[in-house]
């Protein structure tokens, strides 16, 4: 019997173990807070007649570096719901002091209002026509930017000199746009999956006479088609002949497709974009 003790003990703790394991777990009580990842801005636009919206976020070093100043980065398509959220994400990543691909930047994301409106100059295709009733107004969006949008985020933040425009598809149409014919509005541009097929490829035609000024151009296209990839292809091929001196890079994804081209074009993009200078090695006497 005095042997059984030890035993009867051993068992009592195991029991009392697995009451403990069986138990209903005390959940803790939680503060619920809301998470801020920037700031927005709305305001009557004079030049488009409409109420506009921006989304913003600025660098973590924003406010304790009080003296800089900083680069920004333009997002067309630019809502909560549209490719915001996404390329804010990534421009923190690329600036972690352990990546620092780029320097910390603000993000300016242009919320859509009729992006087929605004990224299309007038056509004189029908089929355009009648697929984008409302097209035509890319020369009043341009003229937002310009005299609104760039002036105000002037006004407002800390804005270095490096400006950067980035468009896919249609928003990548309306970048080219205003990279040849307004270029010093920004001095980069990263150019995704651009719709140059619009108009029966017109834009392609200004090219030759365009007088731009940028400090640097990416251009990106994925598995699209045979248009699109070759549109792509012909764009960046045309702006290198014009602009021999100019640094313009070329990456082409196949295996990703229009809808999912983006995010990796804009790691790539932006990598590229502000990449510093090869120092040049001096020629020996």
């Amino acid at each position: 019997m005095i042997k059984t003790v030890p035993y009867l003990i051993l068992f009592m703790f195991g029991a009392l173990g697995c009451f403990h394991a069986n138990a209903e777990p005390v959940v803790p009580k939680a503060k619920i807070a809301d998470l801020v990842v920037g700031e927005q801005l709305t305001f009557d636009s004079n030049v488009l007649h409409e109420s506009r919206t921006l989304n913003i976020r600025l660098p973590e070093a924003y406010q304790s570096r009080l003296s800089e100043t900083f680069p920004v980065v333009v997002v067309l398509d630019g809502g909560l719901d549209e490719d915001f959220i996404h390329i804010a994400g990534l421009t923190q990543f690329l600036s972690f002091p352990w990546i620092k691909h780029i320097p910390e930047s603000i993000v300016v994301g242009i919320k859509n209002v009729d992006r087929k409106r605004d990224f299309t100059f007038v056509t004189t295709n029908e089929r355009d026509k009648k697929d984008f009733p409302t097209t035509g107004h890319s020369a009043e969006f341009i003229q937002f930017l310009s005299q609104e949008l760039m002036p105000l985020l002037e006004q407002q933040y800390r804005v270095s000199d490096i400006k950067v425009l980035m468009g896919q598809s249609l928003g990548g149409l309306l970048a080219t746009e205003v990279l040849l014919k307004h270029s010093t509005l920004f001095t980069h541009y990263l150019i995704v999956s651009p719709s140059m097929w619009w108009d029966n490829g017109s834009l392609f035609e200004q090219v030759a006479t365009s007088n731009a000024s940028f400090n640097r151009v990416f251009i990106a296209v994925g598995k699209e088609g045979k248009i699109m990839e070759e549109d792509a292809t012909k764009l960046h091929d045309k702006l290198v002949e014009k602009f021999a001196n100019k640094p313009i890079g070329f990456q082409f994804y196949p295996e990703l497709n229009h809808g999912d081209a983006l995010h990796k074009a804009a790691y790539d993009g932006l990598s590229f974009l502000f990449k510093e200078p090869e120092a040049k090695t001096k020629q020996p006497l």
